[in-house]
């Protein structure tokens, strides 16, 4: 569970991530000033705008290099872009991006002014797998442009700054591959779950219930896998793609996701202050488990808010959750 409540959807989701990693980049002033020109393979493939400057297109930006691999982006600088403005830039060879599609990307983002790279996830093989095909929560733009596109396509978005960094871009995305995640905990389900723990019961659709089954207040964390995914297993660098419900200890649901019919996206990482973007509890109730496995959690008041009320939830509360795991990047 989160430690507040945030938007989690920018126009282009949480990555069209490669973006809000850019952003971040830019605040630290650790972008990178080199030229994108790299040599072509002899298998380039290449393409470009039309000069014909369709309607929110970008005209005058090319690309060149082996399909699936990173490409040379060329245009005349300076150049100005509009926000929701695109151009594809090479057309893929692979399977064709669906609705509820998981796509992971490469990008490079590329100062509009004089072509710098400010951003670039091929160097290090970091592609940003964050990015669902939801009509629901990616702007217009974007789905359309990547709903239907074959995986190796690449599409240059233009980025208009709107903030104090001043940098316009072309952020260039190259679909590298999609995934589909689970709708709900999908494994074997575990024997032998310790009788004094709360009781567990899925609706058809895997909505999780739950009889307290006499559970107090803890002092402890107490994580207990009750069906076994054979995913990945995951680790304190991944994101973490969830369905969850939680209780208080008297049985009263205060949150669940499974009631807005939604997944949230959480980082079991640390941010560069050291802090969770999750409880405690999840945190360290999480990490180890695997994707498709449900697990059901009960976090002592430390490691969930402490001496502090949230919302519904009184202060030095034990919380009960019961997460299904369906995907991880």
């Amino acid at each position: 569970m989160r430690k507040s409540v945030k938007s989690m959807l920018s126009p282009l989701g949480k990555a069209v991530a490669l973006a809000c990693s850019l952003a971040m980049c830019v605040s630290l002033a650790a972008c990178s000033s080199s030229n994108s020109d790299s040599k072509s393979s002899s298998s380039d493939s290449s393409s470009s705008s039309d000069s014909s400057d369709k309607k929110g297109q970008i005209a005058g930006v090319t690309a060149k290099g082996k399909l699936g691999e990173k490409p040379t982006i060329s245009f005349n600088t300076p150049m100005t872009v509009s926000d929701g403005s695109y151009v594809v830039l090479q057309k893929g060879d692979g399977d064709v991006i669906e609705e509820g599609d998981r796509v992971c990307a490469q990008g490079i983002a590329l100062n509009v002014k004089d072509g710098t790279e400010l951003m670039d996830t091929w160097t290090k093989n970091t592609p940003d797998c964050s990015l669902k095909v939801d009509s629901k929560t990616l702007s217009s733009t974007y789905y359309n442009q990547i709903k239907g596109a074959k995986i190796n396509t690449t599409i240059g978005f233009g980025v208009n700054a709107q903030d104090s960094s001043g940098y316009s871009y072309i952020l260039a995305m190259t679909f590298v591959s999609k995934s589909k995640d689970l709708k709900k905990a999908t494994g074997e389900e575990v024997k032998n779950v310790p009788a004094n723990l709360p009781k567990v019961t899925r609706a058809k659709n895997g909505k999780p219930s739950i009889d307290m089954n006499g559970q107090g207040s803890v002092d402890s964390l107490i994580s207990q896998t009750l069906i076994k995914g054979n995913g990945a297993k995951l680790t304190d660098k991944n994101t973490v793609v969830v369905k969850y419900t939680g209780w208080l200890t008297n049985g009263k649901q205060f949150d669940s996701s499974w009631d807005r019919d939604s997944t949230i996206d959480a980082d079991l990482f640390s941010d560069s202050s050291g802090q969770h973007q999750v409880i405690e509890g999840w945190q360290k109730g999480l990490v180890g488990q695997t994707v498709g496995s449900q697990v059901l959690l009960v976090i002592p008041p430390d490691q969930a808010y402490g001496d502090k009320e949230q919302g519904s939830i009184p202060a030095n509360s034990t919380l009960v959750f019961v997460i299904d795991i369906l995907a991880a990047y």
